[in-house]
């Protein structure tokens, strides 16, 4: 099977604000922000991941402004307000949301499924987290490990070149040792050709 980079899906990344930054707030009549990774140099690039922000807080005061206009900000409203003035509101110009309010008052009645819900998510939460942990933990660990591979490489290059410099050391010892032995024979016959000498003058 031929791998495409065209293959991979994008990824969006959605981000609720229920109380936004002051950023956001210079913007009041936009309750969406798209974003994507730009090149510095602005190299037109087709990247997977683009951001979506969503400030719910500014999403409410537009609703309060000109009310509901599209099923977007019917959404909006959906996820942020518990207001019952903009359920009714809501309720009457999309009512097809009215089935889900009642699956949440249904579900908020029912203490026992909601802690056992909560529970699968705190669960779900510390095996993300113990997972977390593991990861970083692994990461320490190759990173310790590539760093004392790193100085071992280091030792093995520093103990090469100790031999090496040993190895010309001994080689260097061993030729003035053979000097020395050459030296000492050449003063030994010097002493034999003088006493020669002196043997042939009497």
């Amino acid at each position: 099977m031929n791998f495409s980079y065209k293959d991979i899906k994008k990824v969006y990344s959605i981000i609720f604000y229920e109380n936004s930054p002051s950023e956001f707030h210079k913007f009041p009549e936009h309750n969406l922000h798209r974003s994507r990774q730009q090149t510095d140099t602005g190299l037109n690039i087709e990247l997977l991941q683009e951001f979506l922000f969503i400030p719910l807080d500014i999403a409410q005061e537009i609703y309060h402004n000109k009310g509901i206009e599209n099923k977007l900000e019917a959404w909006l409203i959906f996820l942020s307000s518990d207001n019952p003035e903009d359920i009714a509101q809501l309720l009457e110009t999309h009512p097809e949301f009215r089935k889900m309010y009642e699956d949440v008052c249904s579900l908020c009645q029912n203490t026992e499924r909601m802690m056992e819900m909560f529970s699968k998510e705190l669960q779900q939460l510390d095996r993300n987290t113990v997972q977390y942990m593991i990861d970083e933990m692994q990461n320490k660990i190759d990173e310790q490990k590539s760093q004392i591979d790193e100085q071992k490489s280091r030792i093995d290059e520093q103990k090469s070149r100790i031999d090496e410099q040993k190895s010309r050391i001994d080689e260097q010892k061993s030729r003035i040792d053979e000097q020395k032995s050459q030296l000492q024979e050449k003063d030994s016959k010097i002493a034999e050709l003088e006493e020669t000498i002196r043997n042939l003058t009497k």
